[in-house]
């Protein structure tokens, strides 16, 4: 691709980030990597009734964390800024009023409830009302395509309030072209006259949008299905302009995990996963959302996971780095259906990062987690501990509870254990058991086995009679790795007091 790629991320700052606009961040990033393009930040802030004050910040918060930073936006390589809609407000006025001289647009003076009347009386029939070629001429309406220069001149300095309508062509077929959906068709009379500015001397979306990307030189559009009913309204706007469009592409749905419907935060709430990537807490209300972030998940198992919900390489390759993912993202390859948001699948990319760090990496994150519960362990010890359980582990967060007997004496007993492995003969068992470890001066695994093993063969009573009890007396459970492994590691002294306190506690 030889021409000059930039592309842009545009959200509205009105709530946190949905980890579909992370997905949507994430292509454009990849696709502006691809071909040492840059990627854009914009704010689009023009809808103030819903901004929120902190909403801003979480998203540039969020794109740092997954590693996708942008190269121009607020506060950064301004080369096109500001790079907030909201503080170039004044120069929308400006392309609006160039629709108005061309003839590609015109104001409309109708008020809510003359529409809302309409659209009753157009239900009435059993028609919709589309504000458009079909009416808009026809008098019924009040709009500068119906009044005179004189007319619309004493409505606005009067101090009416008035909308800026786009004039949609009659009878085109209009045909675009987007880079994943392939050759589209839009009949222009089915294309209702959408609002692009407003008496309060703020853009709508759309205005705002393709002013902005022309103005920003984006070679190349890519969001989400959502906008492909605007794609017509905004090819027709750069003709308008006469300005050369730049190439779209249309992502397809992230759906719930039934596979019906978009995802969304109830869906999350309902089934227990999170769908924002880091926490959230609403200003006004205090409610937190959780995040992907806060509940233990790596930012590149989060990223690889994101990459694979409409995308596929075309191999069975599924663990990727971002630098591969950058290699081998193509618009070709990305679905026109939505696609299938899974968290068991989620969990499995987490554990599949997991188990490719070091072990030295994991303990500096398990460190602050036995911080708190008390323990101020050797790192080398908390090391071996981590290579003994990691492979059962899906978060750093489930360490505790994989390795907590290598840290404190049990004191409950899994009862269900309890009562089918401690028969009526084991405190006896135990009890002589402890007797041999006491004996035992080489404290390595495989020496306390090998003689453990020969003491069990000589009193001749099956291993799982004295395996599982003594399991069950040093973990409290049965569960955790290599039983001897367990034992070199607490030592002799906690061994042999382990199997004292059960003797006691389960006989």
């Amino acid at each position: 691709m030889t021409e000059n790629v930039r592309v842009r991320f545009a959200p509205s700052p009105t709530g946190p980030l949905h980890m579909g606009g992370v997905r949507t961040a994430l292509f454009n990033y990849l696709f502006a990597k691809k071909y040492n393009g840059t990627f854009v930040l914009r704010i689009e802030d023009t809808d103030q009734t819903r901004y929120v004050a902190n909403a801003e910040q979480y998203i540039i918060d969020s794109l740092e964390w997954c590693n996708i930073p942008f190269d121009e936006g607020p506060g950064k390589n301004e080369k096109f800024g500001p790079y907030r809609q909201s503080e170039r407000k004044e120069l929308y006025k400006k392309y609006a009023d160039q629709l108005l001289e061309t003839g590609w647009a015109y104001y409309a003076f109708d008020t809510a409830e003359e529409l809302d009347e309409h659209r009753k009386e157009h239900e009435a029939n059993s028609k919709n009302f589309i504000y458009n070629w079909h009416n808009r001429e026809k008098g019924k309406l009040v709009n500068s395509l119906v009044l005179s220069k004189e007319e619309v001149e004493a409505k606005i300095n009067a101090g009416e309030k008035f909308v800026v309508r786009f004039k949609s062509p009659q009878d085109e077929i209009l045909t675009m072209q987007d880079e994943i959906r392939g050759e589209i068709k839009i009949d222009t009379n089915i294309l209702d006259d959408k609002i692009l500015f407003k008496s309060d001397g703020m853009p709508t979306y759309h205005l705002a949008n393709i002013v902005d990307d022309h103005l920003m030189q984006i070679s190349h559009v890519i969001r989400g299905e959502e906008w492909l009913p605007s794609m017509a309204l905004h090819v027709l706007l750069y003709r308008a302009f006469g300005w050369d469009a730049p190439k779209f592409a249309h992502l397809p749905l992230i759906l719930k995990p039934v596979g019906k419907g978009k995802l969304s935060k109830r869906d999350g709430d309902k089934l227990g996963f999170p769908v924002f990537p880091l926490e959230y807490t609403n200003e006004q209300t205090g409610d937190v959302s959780r995040g992907y972030k806060e509940d233990g998940y790596f930012a590149d198992a989060f990223v690889n996971m994101l990459a694979l919900l409409g995308w596929n390489p075309g191999t069975e390759q599924e663990i990727f780095s971002l630098e591969e993912l950058v290699k081998t993202f193509d618009l070709a390859r990305v679905s026109k259906s939505g696609a299938k948001f899974s968290p068991d699948k989620t969990k499995w990319f987490n554990q599949q990062y997991l188990q490719e760090k070091s072990n030295k990496e994991l303990v500096q994150l398990f460190l602050p987690i036995l911080q708190v519960k008390g323990f101020d362990k050797d790192e080398n010890f908390v090391e071996k501990v981590v290579s003994l359980i990691k492979e059962r582990a899906t978060f750093v967060n489930d360490f505790w509870d994989l390795s907590n007997f290598f840290f404190e004496n049990p004191t409950e007993y899994d009862a269900k254990a309890a009562k089918k492995q401690w028969k009526e003969a084991t405190p006896a068992l135990m009890t002589e058991l402890s007797e041999v470890i006491s004996t035992i001066e080489d404290f390595s695994s495989q020496n306390v086995e090998t003689i453990v093993k020969e003491w069990i063969t000589a009193k001749e009573v099956g291993f799982g009679k004295v395996m599982q009890p003594l399991r069950l007396s040093l973990v409290g459970a049965l569960k955790g790795p290599h039983l001897f492994d367990i034992i070199e590691m607490i030592g002799k002294e906690a061994t042999i007091q382990r199997l004292k306190n059960a003797v006691n506690k389960l006989s």
